[in-house]
């Protein structure tokens, strides 16, 4: 049945004219050109999704979000609480680029690349195919009465589901303690790991309710994406759209007959096949993920006719209405310009950031410390230094001025994968070099014969006149 286009702006799909039942979707697969090219990415992704925890890069998985840890990884990068700044930096980078993305190609991202998406589609409706049939099987089997045939299909259905999304549930797991800590809850007793099994539990429950009872209705009601595109797009942004203008008015064909309507012949097929249950002829709905399912079902169509395709495309409103061509106007401008400085400042932070993170300050409520029989001036300075390495590091801290020497009070020179460690020392300069009450004193860090990192403080003493 068609969405209403009465009520198709203040209703979703899925919600029938009253409001008050929820109408189940049985939609309708068609093979074409861009579902192919559709189901190469998702099977890339896929493989992706599940492959990641197990490659290695630079000792550590590809991706890694260990918030219990405090630990987040990305293609061989680690993020510590102290580069929180970094995580902030290109979150908001990230979405910066969703939006100039969504601008210009609308919400692509959500019918090609999106998990949710991906594993209904190209998993969990391809078990349902496979067991129940086409949509109208299905839809029969929904409303007749439970018989043997119906029971045994449904177990096997929803057995399989539970199976796929205890799958899901493992990778999606080992995304945020690691694979070695999922090997090991796989592998030893469960009440070893109590909390991670009923995690899985849990994970695995939220998953089949996903895609087995919510579906569409998490793109629909529970994604905010869907409603952020609506304050985004504009005349010029390319979208799956519906050529009114050559398909209006709509009407049958019939041959040897002068034909005086448009060229949609009012199949309804761009309806049955789309997932989130709209008719995008009733024009640009907050619903549509741009699967590109209904250009599909609309070229077959209009190949039998033999009339040009794509009368559904991807096409902005401007080149409907107009027939104007797209161009990049002040707004794609500036989303991009923010979009490169974001990047650029990112990738210099990136690249400047020292592989060991070092705090320094001068011990509190202590001035300097003057040492009469050896003629110098001493100060006491606390410093904390952090590992963001992949390795374990053995380092030696060495003061810029020859002078300068340093005394440790709590001494320590190996950092371990991700540790910290806490130093005390005093810094101690001849009385005859000092010339100012305060200067600047700074200090390598020095790591397998390299300096790995440079820190700087404040020396404090009486003046030598």
């Amino acid at each position: 049945m068609s969405q209403s286009p009465a009520h198709f702006r203040d209703q979703t799909g899925t919600v029938t004219d009253d409001g008050k039942k929820r109408k189940w979707l049985y939609p309708k697969l068609i093979r074409g050109k861009l579902y192919k090219y559709r189901a190469v990415v998702s099977y890339f992704f896929l493989i992706l999704l599940f492959a990641a925890p197990f490659i290695k890069l630079n000792g550590e998985q590809v991706v890694l979000l260990n918030v219990l840890e405090r630990k987040l990884v990305f293609f061989g990068l680690i993020f510590w609480p102290q580069d929180f700044y970094l995580f902030v930096l290109a979150l908001l980078t990230f979405i910066v680029f969703v939006v100039l993305f969504t601008v210009v190609f609308g919400r692509v991202f959500c019918g090609w690349v999106c998990p949710q998406t991906i594993f209904l589609e190209m998993v969990f409706r391809r078990i349902e195919t496979w067991i129940e049939g086409e949509p109208a099987k299905r839809k029969k089997l929904d409303e007749q009465a439970l018989d043997f045939e119906k029971f045994w299909k449904k177990t096997l259905k929803h057995s399989l589901y539970l199976l796929v999304s205890f799958l899901i549930a493992n990778i999606f797991l080992s995304y945020l303690i690691g694979s070695g800590g999922l090997l090991a809850i796989v592998g030893e007793p469960v009440s070893m790991h109590l909390s991670g099994f009923i995690s899985i539990c849990v994970f695995t429950f939220v998953f089949y309710l996903v895609f087995s009872k919510m579906r569409e209705l998490v793109c629909t009601v529970a994604c905010p994406y869907g409603r952020l595109q609506g304050v985004l797009l504009d005349n010029q942004s390319i979208i799956v759209a519906y050529d009114y203008n050559r398909g209006e008015p709509r009407g049958k064909r019939i041959k040897a007959q002068e034909q005086l309507t448009g060229d949609c012949i009012d199949c309804g097929l761009c309806v049955q096949v789309c997932p989130t249950g709209i008719d995008i002829r009733n024009g640009t709905q907050m619903e549509c993920v741009n699967c590109t399912a209904c250009i599909d079902a609309c070229d077959m169509v209009m190949e039998k006719i033999q009339r040009p395709t794509r009368l559904i495309g991807f096409k902005s409103e401007d080149e409907i209405l107009a027939k104007k061509s797209f161009i990049l106007n002040k707004r794609i401008y500036g989303y991009a310009a923010v979009l490169l400085l974001l990047m650029g400042t990112l990738a210099y932070l990136l690249v400047s950031r020292s592989d060991v993170e070092t705090t320094i300050l001068r011990a509190g409520g202590t001035q300097y410390q003057l040492r009469d029989k050896e003629h110098t001036v001493s100060n006491l300075y606390n410093a904390e230094l952090v590992n963001k390495t992949t390795r374990p590091l053995r380092f030696a801290i060495v003061p810029d001025n020859p002078l300068a020497k340093i005394q440790y009070i709590q001494k320590e020179d190996r950092l371990a994968v991700g540790g910290s460690i806490k130093i005390t020392f005093f810094v101690i300069l001849p009385q005859a070099s000092i010339r100012q009450y305060k200067s600047a004193i700074g200090f390598k860090l020095i790591s397998g014969g390299k300096q790995t990192a440079h820190f700087e403080t404040t020396f404090i003493a009486p003046a030598n006149d």
